[in-house]
């Protein structure tokens, strides 16, 4: 007769846990880790960290979350540990699918476009990494183009 109302409970926990749905901070900070985990894995791609991709990144996130220097930069360095546990970009870009909508993953690729350039090149490694989360978001080519023409500085 014990054995049956906790494993009941048991049963009642485990659907709470795993049914149940995110908090909209939770929902918040999850998609916040995505965007600047896939932001910090834009500077880690032509195999150079350089401050001044970082300071960009920096920026971006003060800026796209309203966070002051401190929690942007604890914002950064949780979602980098999580870019280092990841085995690929789904697992941010589903979060973001879900998220966002057309016209801001437009501007996520805007913004992945401008850390590209903050070191003054585009190296290939980017260009490919941009593309690739473009295709995840559903971002068309068109649409990835105007984005790179926006970003780029000296246009």
């Amino acid at each position: 007769m014990y054995a049956k109302p906790n494993m009941l409970e048991q049963i009642k926990l485990f659907f709470e846990k795993h049914l149940s749905l995110p908090s909209p901070e939770a929902a918040e900070a999850k998609l916040q880790e995505a965007l600047t985990a896939l932001m910090t894995e834009m500077m880690t791609m032509d195999d150079v960290c350089q401050d001044v991709e970082r300071t960009k990144i920096l920026s971006l996130v003060q800026k796209c979350f309203s966070l002051s220097t401190e929690q942007a930069e604890a914002l950064m360095a949780k979602a980098q540990h999580k870019r280092q546990q990841a085995v690929d970009y789904y697992e941010f870009t589903s979060t973001i699918n879900q998220c966002l909508g057309p016209e801001e993953k437009i501007k996520f690729v805007k913004s992945l476009w401008q850390i590209a350039y903050a070191d003054g090149t585009i190296d290939p490694q980017e260009e490919y990494l941009v593309r690739k989360i473009a295709d995840l978001l559903g971002v068309s080519h068109t649409d990835f183009i105007l984005a790179k023409l926006r970003a780029n500085p000296d246009t």
